[in-house]
């Protein structure tokens, strides 16, 4: 594990999304990191009406592909970290941040209260 994506990227990947285009190094750490956090949190989006995902078949299909690995690491220790991440209100980014930190792999994200808060991002997010 390299690379943990945030839920941006996961989406933006499975569409081949051109904003992909700004990110050439982002092959070079395959296969990627998801969370099960993302899967929620597309749920969520799905429900609200921000991302048209056919859930679990979306999930299934994932487990498939071998660009990705889905990782499971337990709520409780996902949790704990999240409790000092105070400097955002979005749960999801707690969590996503608390499983980067857990495993000490970077997040790769381009939420702008990620990007300046947390502190395991990937070397080209960096700059």
């Amino acid at each position: 594990m390299t690379l943990l994506l945030d839920t941006h990227f996961l989406i933006w990947i499975t569409l081949d999304s051109a904003r992909l285009r700004r990110f050439p190094w982002l092959g070079q750490y395959l296969p990627w990191t998801v969370s099960p956090v993302s899967l929620l949190e597309l749920q969520y989006l799905s429900e609200i009406g921000r991302v048209k995902a056919k859930l679990p078949e979306f999930t299934d299909a994932l487990l498939q592909d071998k660009r990705f690995v889905i990782d499971e690491v337990p709520l409780l220790r996902l949790v704990r970290e999240a409790f000092a991440f105070d400097w955002t209100r979005d749960p999801f980014d707690r969590l996503l941040a608390g499983h980067s930190t857990v495993r000490g792999i970077p997040l790769c994200t381009v939420d702008r209260v990620l990007v300046e808060n947390h502190l395991l991002l990937p070397v080209e997010l960096e700059a």
